[in-house]
């Protein structure tokens, strides 16, 4: 598995300060900056940037800060993690990632999705009853922008286009896109038929339950005569230089984060136990790098992903621990992974 991928997302958490103290969403973007130019130089494959409009994360536009990001980094492929397609315009999503590329000499890769995240939708003037739709239309719209050739399309939620030639192309005629997909098998069988590479969110429960996923992606590209491309998983985690640091690090801002979101959506309070338990055997990779590597490679193995994106930020873990996880990512995490898989 030589060509097998590595990256590291993130939300851009507002972080805290070494005395306790909430960072500003100003500073929070910077510090994802540093740390994307750590990842850089330690030679983690991908950064990828989620859209948020939320207080407790700084990136709403996963774009601005890849530019930001590619002038100071080298090799480090620069994607978004996800898009929110379904709040956005297909020709400025496209316009904005082929500008990212050009910027970064061909490192740029949009990871579309529809948000598990509803903020957008108001802000933007968006109606959530057309959720669905709104994807459907957007997507096929955006397929058809990657011809980089003039566009007619039509729809019911945008206006049409006529021959409509969209600036600026990318230098190799070809911007790399993925959907981000949650858990939806009518997503899955969508990607298949676009021939998009799937990226799956694996955030809760034992990996190997994702497996129908792939297992249903690779028969609908069959199927339907088009191309099954290695599938990516991303997954929440934390690295220290022990599995208790890692675990208490992370805990109490991810339980406060949690239950906010968890509030929104009906969820009871997290408790520990259940936060144990996924740390043990479910999908959050927390702990030394002899730890987290293991059962990363469990995961690969079992799974057969072609990229691993971990998520390496959840609340306010402190600045300082944060890029103390990013270093052992690079570091160690990695290329014992790479090993434990050639054994």
């Amino acid at each position: 598995m030589s060509d097998l991928m590595f990256g590291l997302d993130t939300f851009g958490d507002v972080p805290e300060d070494d005395a306790g103290k909430l960072v500003s969403h100003a500073a929070a973007i910077r510090q994802v900056v540093d740390e994307a130019v750590l990842a850089d130089q330690l030679g983690v494959d991908v950064i990828a940037l989620g859209e948020h409009h939320r207080p407790e994360y700084s990136v709403s536009t996963p774009e601005t800060v890849l530019a930001g990001i590619a002038t100071r980094t080298s090799r480090i492929r620069l994607a978004s993690g996800v898009t929110v397609l379904s709040s956005d315009d297909p020709v400025r999503v496209f316009q904005r990632f082929a500008t990212v590329d050009a910027l970064s000499h061909g490192r740029a890769e949009v990871i579309l999705g529809r948000g598990s995240f509803t903020e957008s939708f108001p802000l933007f003037g968006y109606d959530l009853r057309d959720y669905d739709t709104l994807f459907e239309e957007k997507i096929d719209l955006f397929v058809k922008l990657l011809d980089e050739k003039p566009v007619t399309w039509s729809g019911t939620l945008r206006a049409p286009l006529e021959n409509a030639d969209v600036f600026p192309k990318t230098e190799s005629g070809h911007l790399s896109t993925w959907v981000g997909v949650g858990g939806s098998p009518q997503s899955v069988v969508r990607t298949a038929q676009y021939g998009l590479p799937l990226m799956l969110a694996i955030i809760g429960g034992a990996p190997e339950r994702f497996a129908p996923y792939l297992d249903l992606y690779r028969r609908a590209a069959e199927q339907l005569g088009t191309t099954a491309h290695p599938v990516g998983m991303h997954s929440p985690g934390f690295i220290a230089d022990t599995d208790e640091e890692a675990k208490e690090v992370y805990w109490p801002h991810y339980r406060v984060m949690r239950n906010r979101i968890g509030a929104l959506r009906g969820w009871p309070p997290i408790r520990r136990q259940e936060f144990d338990s996924e740390v043990e055997g479910g999908s959050l990779y927390i702990g030394s790098p002899e730890t987290v590597a293991r059962r990363m490679a469990r995961a690969i193995r079992s799974l057969g992903v072609g990229r691993f994106d971990l998520i390496y930020s959840a609340g306010a873990q402190p600045v300082s621990a944060r890029m103390r996880a990013v270093e052992l990512y690079g570091s160690k995490v990695i290329p014992m992974v790479r090993d434990i898989l050639a054994s």
